[in-house]
């Protein structure tokens, strides 16, 4: 994976003022656009999106400061105008390119990525993998925006909006694998822009044959395979690692990659202040 990233940074440095089909760089790396995607933002820290954008705006500022019409710039990286370009420009630099050509800059470069692997997985990750048939998710879902690190405050009010009741409803419903009450992501850009929308569900899952209640919003799951991880501790920060390391760790050393489709998490234990947690991250995968 790390040869297949740093050919995706070569392609892109070589496409800079062309348009950048990323499902084609996909299949010429023999993967899936969702799973390069997906494993991009986890290792760079930034969307795939966002790193073409700044390299681009990076070597545009080398054209601008050389005094080459910001129209021909323009045009050159892909803008059908000077005012587009002018605010593509801005929000990577924080100057026009008026300024730039005027002052030399201030400019903020975007360096050339280069993937490099290193010894970790010092403790071994609680991990299995399983078949699953069709199932479907059922609860109280909500969108909500992407938040990184940290409790997403809209999701905890989204939770803490359903009486008790209701949560003890959810529990009795659920008849199948992943078990127990579910915090359920669906729906999420693949590039994980921090603040873009995703689909939350606080439900449970239900066999493919069972009746689901009229009241509540569904999920359905298509059969295949998924790989799970088991971690205990601080919540959410261990469960938010446990994301970080599936990407740094566990894809890299496994021919397995990300398939579309849900990631659930299954509380299997909590604090009373749910301060501290033993869960399960449910992800959908395929055989690389």
């Amino acid at each position: 994976m790390i040869t297949e990233l740093n050919r995706l940074i070569d392609l892109v440095e070589s496409r800079l003022t062309d348009e950048i089909d990323v499902a084609r760089l996909a299949t010429d790396l023999g993967t899936t656009e969702y799973h390069l995607r997906r494993m991009f933002s986890s290792l760079a820290g930034m969307p795939l999106s966002d790193y073409v954008r700044r390299r681009r705006m990076t070597v545009a500022a080398t054209d601008v400061a050389a005094g080459d019409p910001v129209l021909d710039v323009a045009v050159r990286y892909g803008y059908g105008s000077a005012e587009a370009f002018g605010r593509a420009f801005r929000a990577v630099h924080g100057s026009r390119p008026a300024d730039v050509r005027a002052h030399g800059g201030p400019l903020r470069s975007q360096p050339q990525l280069r993937f490099r692997l290193t010894v970790e997985g010092s403790s071994p990750m609680d991990t299995r993998l399983t078949d699953r048939p069709a199932f479907r998710l059922v609860g109280h879902a909500a969108r909500v925006p992407l938040i990184h690190e940290g409790v997403n405050p809209h999701i905890r009010a989204h939770v803490a909006s359903l009486p008790a009741a209701e949560h003890e409803r959810l529990k009795a419903l659920g008849d199948t694998e992943p078990a127990g009450l579910l915090q359920v992501s669906a729906d999420v850009d693949p590039d994980h822009t921090e603040g873009s929308e995703l689909t939350f569900l606080h439900g449970v899952a239900l066999d493919a044959g069972t009746e689901t209640p009229e009241d509540l919003d569904v999920i359905e799951v298509a059969a295949g395979a998924w790989v799970v991880f088991r971690s205990s501790g601080d919540y959410p920060a261990v469960l938010q690692e446990t994301y970080a390391a599936s990407a740094t760790e566990w894809f890299p050393a496994n021919p397995w990659r990300l398939r579309p489709g849900p990631s659930i998490v299954a509380v299997l234990e909590r604090a009373a202040d749910f301060s501290t947690a033993t869960t399960e991250l449910w992800m959908p995968v395929e055989r690389s």
